[in-house]
Protein backbone atom coordinates (compact mmCIF):
# COMPACT_ATOMS: atom_id res chain seq x y z
CA UNK A 1 0.00 0.00 0.00
CA UNK A 2 1.42 3.41 -0.54
CA UNK A 3 -0.54 7.15 0.20
CA UNK A 4 2.16 8.47 -2.49
CA UNK A 5 0.60 12.18 -3.30
CA UNK A 6 -2.26 12.10 -0.33
CA UNK A 7 -1.84 14.82 2.16
CA UNK A 8 -3.15 13.58 5.91
CA UNK A 9 -3.50 15.93 8.91
CA UNK A 10 -3.08 13.97 12.39
CA UNK A 11 -4.32 15.91 15.43
CA UNK A 12 -2.89 15.46 18.83
CA UNK A 13 0.76 14.59 16.99
CA UNK A 14 2.71 15.91 19.29
CA UNK A 15 3.40 12.88 21.55
CA UNK A 16 2.07 9.20 22.19
CA UNK A 17 -0.51 7.84 19.70
CA UNK A 18 -0.37 10.82 17.43
CA UNK A 19 2.77 10.72 17.10
CA UNK A 20 3.03 7.13 15.65
CA UNK A 21 0.05 7.86 13.69
CA UNK A 22 1.51 10.37 11.58
CA UNK A 23 4.85 8.30 11.74
CA UNK A 24 3.49 5.44 10.30
CA UNK A 25 1.30 8.06 7.41
CA UNK A 26 4.61 9.42 6.40
CA UNK A 27 6.31 6.46 6.34
CA UNK A 28 3.62 4.83 4.16
CA UNK A 29 4.10 7.95 1.85
CA UNK A 30 1.81 10.85 2.93
CA UNK A 31 2.67 14.37 3.04
CA UNK A 32 1.22 14.68 7.24
CA UNK A 33 0.48 17.85 8.86
CA UNK A 34 0.70 17.32 12.57
CA UNK A 35 -1.43 19.98 14.89
CA UNK A 36 -1.18 20.67 18.76
CA UNK A 37 -0.86 23.19 21.21
CA UNK A 38 2.93 22.87 21.56
CA UNK A 39 4.84 24.12 18.71
CA UNK A 40 8.20 22.62 20.21
CA UNK A 41 6.64 19.01 21.07
CA UNK A 42 5.35 18.81 17.18
CA UNK A 43 9.08 20.38 16.09
CA UNK A 44 10.36 17.61 18.21
CA UNK A 45 7.99 15.07 16.51
CA UNK A 46 8.90 16.21 12.84
CA UNK A 47 12.55 16.49 13.78
CA UNK A 48 13.30 17.44 10.08
CA UNK A 49 11.43 14.69 8.29
CA UNK A 50 10.47 16.12 5.09
CA UNK A 51 6.83 14.63 4.86
CA UNK A 52 5.95 15.72 8.62
CA UNK A 53 5.00 19.53 8.66
CA UNK A 54 3.85 20.78 11.92
CA UNK A 55 1.18 23.00 12.78
CA UNK A 56 0.12 24.43 16.31
CA UNK A 57 -3.95 24.51 16.93
CA UNK A 58 -6.68 24.56 19.37
CA UNK A 59 -8.86 21.98 18.74
CA UNK A 60 -11.44 23.69 21.09
CA UNK A 61 -11.37 26.40 19.28
CA UNK A 62 -13.94 26.20 15.78
CA UNK A 63 -11.38 29.25 14.39
CA UNK A 64 -8.10 27.76 14.68
CA UNK A 65 -9.36 24.29 13.61
CA UNK A 66 -10.12 26.21 10.39
CA UNK A 67 -7.03 28.21 10.61
CA UNK A 68 -5.07 24.73 10.87
CA UNK A 69 -6.86 23.45 7.66
CA UNK A 70 -6.33 26.41 5.74
CA UNK A 71 -2.81 25.74 6.37
CA UNK A 72 -3.06 22.10 5.71
CA UNK A 73 -4.99 22.64 2.74
CA UNK A 74 -7.46 20.15 1.78
CA UNK A 75 -6.04 16.87 3.13
CA UNK A 76 -7.46 14.06 1.93
CA UNK A 77 -6.82 11.79 5.06
CA UNK A 78 -8.08 13.81 8.45
CA UNK A 79 -7.15 11.96 12.16
CA UNK A 80 -9.19 13.69 14.99
CA UNK A 81 -6.65 12.64 17.58
CA UNK A 82 -6.53 14.99 20.10
CA UNK A 83 -8.11 14.31 23.76
CA UNK A 84 -7.48 13.75 27.29
CA UNK A 85 -8.15 12.18 30.13
CA UNK A 86 -8.83 12.83 34.05
CA UNK A 87 -10.57 10.86 36.23
CA UNK A 88 -12.69 11.47 39.37
CA UNK A 89 -16.07 9.80 41.21
CA UNK A 90 -19.21 11.06 39.86
CA UNK A 91 -20.13 12.51 42.79
CA UNK A 92 -16.20 14.15 42.42
CA UNK A 93 -16.79 15.11 38.86
CA UNK A 94 -17.30 19.08 39.34
CA UNK A 95 -18.46 20.96 36.38
CA UNK A 96 -14.74 22.17 34.92
CA UNK A 97 -13.75 18.53 34.81
CA UNK A 98 -16.95 18.14 33.04
CA UNK A 99 -16.65 20.74 30.41
CA UNK A 100 -12.70 20.33 30.03
CA UNK A 101 -13.34 16.61 29.02
CA UNK A 102 -16.27 17.32 26.77
CA UNK A 103 -14.53 20.03 25.18
CA UNK A 104 -11.31 18.13 24.32
CA UNK A 105 -12.58 14.89 23.36
CA UNK A 106 -16.15 15.86 21.82
CA UNK A 107 -16.38 19.24 20.50
CA UNK A 108 -12.66 19.14 19.17
CA UNK A 109 -13.54 16.16 17.09
CA UNK A 110 -16.76 17.53 15.89
CA UNK A 111 -15.13 20.86 14.97
CA UNK A 112 -11.95 18.74 13.22
CA UNK A 113 -14.20 16.29 11.50
CA UNK A 114 -16.68 18.88 10.04
CA UNK A 115 -14.11 20.75 8.82
CA UNK A 116 -12.74 17.70 7.06
CA UNK A 117 -15.96 16.91 5.69
CA UNK A 118 -16.67 20.31 4.81
CA UNK A 119 -13.44 19.96 2.27
CA UNK A 120 -14.09 16.60 1.06
CA UNK A 121 -17.52 16.30 0.32
CA UNK A 122 -16.85 16.55 -3.13
CA UNK A 123 -13.42 15.25 -3.40
CA UNK A 124 -12.79 11.66 -5.49
CA UNK A 125 -11.20 10.14 -2.14
CA UNK A 126 -11.49 10.54 1.52
CA UNK A 127 -10.90 8.95 5.31
CA UNK A 128 -12.28 10.81 8.01
CA UNK A 129 -11.24 8.90 11.07
CA UNK A 130 -11.65 9.74 14.92
CA UNK A 131 -9.79 7.81 17.72
CA UNK A 132 -12.54 6.82 20.24
CA UNK A 133 -11.96 4.42 22.83
CA UNK A 134 -12.96 1.36 24.37
CA UNK A 135 -14.76 4.04 26.59
CA UNK A 136 -16.71 5.11 23.30
CA UNK A 137 -18.10 1.12 23.51
CA UNK A 138 -18.71 0.29 27.39
CA UNK A 139 -18.41 2.04 30.90
CA UNK A 140 -15.52 2.18 32.80
CA UNK A 141 -16.13 3.79 36.71
CA UNK A 142 -14.46 7.09 37.82
CA UNK A 143 -14.17 8.80 34.27
CA UNK A 144 -17.78 9.55 33.71
CA UNK A 145 -17.22 12.88 31.85
CA UNK A 146 -14.46 10.77 29.49
CA UNK A 147 -16.80 8.13 29.01
CA UNK A 148 -19.61 10.21 27.86
CA UNK A 149 -17.56 12.34 25.39
CA UNK A 150 -15.94 9.01 23.78
CA UNK A 151 -19.92 7.66 23.75
CA UNK A 152 -20.40 10.93 21.76
CA UNK A 153 -17.40 10.75 19.42
CA UNK A 154 -18.88 7.16 18.56
CA UNK A 155 -22.10 7.91 17.78
CA UNK A 156 -20.99 11.37 15.58
CA UNK A 157 -18.87 9.02 13.83
CA UNK A 158 -22.35 6.90 13.05
CA UNK A 159 -24.22 9.89 11.91
CA UNK A 160 -21.76 11.20 9.72
CA UNK A 161 -20.71 7.59 7.85
CA UNK A 162 -24.35 7.65 6.69
CA UNK A 163 -24.57 11.26 5.47
CA UNK A 164 -21.21 10.51 3.38
CA UNK A 165 -22.36 7.40 2.73
CA UNK A 166 -23.12 8.24 -0.87
CA UNK A 167 -19.63 9.67 -1.42
CA UNK A 168 -16.21 8.70 -1.90
CA UNK A 169 -15.46 9.37 2.34
CA UNK A 170 -15.56 7.16 4.82
CA UNK A 171 -15.69 7.87 8.55
CA UNK A 172 -14.80 5.61 11.37
CA UNK A 173 -13.97 5.66 14.52
CA UNK A 174 -10.70 3.84 16.06
CA UNK A 175 -11.46 2.79 20.00
CA UNK A 176 -8.31 1.08 21.48
CA UNK A 177 -8.27 0.42 25.11
CA UNK A 178 -5.26 1.25 27.40
CA UNK A 179 -2.70 2.54 25.71
CA UNK A 180 1.49 1.97 26.01
CA UNK A 181 1.96 5.69 25.91
CA UNK A 182 2.29 9.15 27.73
CA UNK A 183 -1.20 8.86 28.84
CA UNK A 184 -1.59 5.61 30.45
CA UNK A 185 1.54 6.79 32.25
CA UNK A 186 -0.31 9.80 33.72
CA UNK A 187 -3.05 7.44 34.37
CA UNK A 188 -0.59 5.13 36.21
CA UNK A 189 0.70 8.08 38.37
CA UNK A 190 -3.08 8.80 39.53
CA UNK A 191 -3.37 5.69 40.84
CA UNK A 192 0.04 5.00 42.46
CA UNK A 193 -0.83 8.32 44.23
CA UNK A 194 -4.69 7.52 45.27
CA UNK A 195 -4.14 4.32 45.87
CA UNK A 196 -0.51 3.49 47.41
CA UNK A 197 0.32 0.67 44.31
CA UNK A 198 3.69 0.41 43.02
CA UNK A 199 3.77 1.59 39.07
CA UNK A 200 4.18 -1.73 38.11
CA UNK A 201 1.07 -3.17 40.34
CA UNK A 202 -1.13 -0.22 38.44
CA UNK A 203 0.42 -0.97 35.51
CA UNK A 204 -0.83 -4.20 35.59
CA UNK A 205 -4.28 -3.50 37.17
CA UNK A 206 -4.79 -1.19 33.99
CA UNK A 207 -3.83 -4.10 31.44
CA UNK A 208 -6.22 -6.91 33.41
CA UNK A 209 -9.20 -4.63 31.11
CA UNK A 210 -7.45 -6.92 28.18
CA UNK A 211 -7.85 -10.47 27.95
CA UNK A 212 -4.26 -10.66 26.78
CA UNK A 213 -3.19 -8.82 29.73
CA UNK A 214 -1.46 -6.29 28.17
CA UNK A 215 -1.37 -2.84 27.33
CA UNK A 216 -1.99 -1.86 23.55
CA UNK A 217 0.68 -0.41 21.68
CA UNK A 218 0.67 2.72 19.41
CA UNK A 219 1.70 1.07 16.24
CA UNK A 220 -1.39 -1.31 16.59
CA UNK A 221 -3.55 1.45 16.24
CA UNK A 222 -1.49 3.15 13.61
CA UNK A 223 -1.73 0.14 11.33
CA UNK A 224 -5.34 0.10 11.71
CA UNK A 225 -5.55 3.21 10.35
CA UNK A 226 -3.38 2.55 7.57
CA UNK A 227 -5.59 -0.32 6.99
CA UNK A 228 -8.60 1.97 7.00
CA UNK A 229 -6.80 4.48 4.27
CA UNK A 230 -5.60 0.85 1.98
CA UNK A 231 -7.05 -0.66 -0.84
CA UNK A 232 -10.30 -2.65 -0.18
CA UNK A 233 -11.24 -0.33 2.64
CA UNK A 234 -14.13 1.50 0.44
CA UNK A 235 -16.83 -0.84 2.23
CA UNK A 236 -15.80 -0.03 6.11
CA UNK A 237 -17.28 3.33 6.88
CA UNK A 238 -19.63 4.29 10.21
CA UNK A 239 -17.69 1.31 12.65
CA UNK A 240 -16.23 1.55 15.83
CA UNK A 241 -13.49 -0.60 15.61
CA UNK A 242 -12.61 -1.84 19.00
CA UNK A 243 -8.30 -2.30 19.21
CA UNK A 244 -7.97 -4.10 22.97
CA UNK A 245 -7.14 -7.56 22.77
CA UNK A 246 -10.72 -9.02 23.03
CA UNK A 247 -11.92 -6.65 25.13
CA UNK A 248 -15.97 -6.60 25.43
Amino acid sequence: MTLEGRTALVTGGGSGLGADLARGLAAAGATVWIAGRRMEALEQVAGGHPALRPVRCDVTDPASVKAMFEAAGSPEIVVANAGAAESAPLHRTDDALWDHMLAVNLTGVFYTLREGWTRLRKADWGRLIAVASTSGLKGYPYVTAYTAAKHGVVGLVRAAALEAARSNVTVNALCPGFLDTEMTDRSVANIVEKTGMSETEARAELAKNSPQKRLIRPEEVTAAALWLCGPGSDGITGQAISISGGET
